[in-house]
């Protein structure tokens, strides 16, 4: 009867163990002891200048990441209401839109399809991607300049 536990035992734990491995997260794993981290920033490249972002954690942002991995992304961006530049983005990303309040330097995805760079706030429904690190609004309006501007997304290099 021991025998016949333990033997059950066993198959329940190989059984378990199985199962987990299933349910892992598909972005990182065990071969080689090596993990795919996802990154947590973007470079947004304006003219002469690199800005980091970082990023948000929603499946607009991941769906965003896996565009990134195969190649940067330029987008002319228009300017809107003296508050925003606004441009499409090419891609469809899901979206995870939600009541809020823009400030300024926050990158929010509008309508799923279209990127749009803050530098005043704004309330609106729509996908928060990320945040401007370490700028001021002045700062912010000087590197947008006037007008219509061209605005690169790429991923940081190692």
């Amino acid at each position: 009867m021991k025998r016949i536990i333990l033997l059950s035992i066993a198959v329940l734990l190989m059984v378990t163990e199985s199962c987990s491995k299933q349910h892992e997260d598909p972005r990182s794993s065990d071969d080689n002891n090596v993990t795919t981290e996802i990154p947590n920033q973007m470079l947004l490249k304006i003219g002469g200048k690199t800005l980091t972002v970082s990023l948000a954690k929603n499946s607009s942002v991941e769906a965003l990441l896996d565009v990134l991995n195969d190649q940067a992304i330029s987008i002319n961006m228009k300017d809107y209401s003296n508050m925003e530049k606004v441009g499409p983005l090419g891609h469809n990303l899901p979206r995870n839109d939600e009541q809020i309040t823009a400030q300024p330097g926050d990158i929010i995805l509008y309508q799923g399809n279209a990127l749009v760079i803050y530098y005043a706030p704004n309330t609106w429904s729509f996908t928060r991607l990320g945040k401007i690190d370490n700028i001021t609004t002045q700062e912010l309006k000087s590197i947008l300049g006037q007008g219509d501007v061209s605005v690169t997304l790429s991923l940081p290099t190692e």
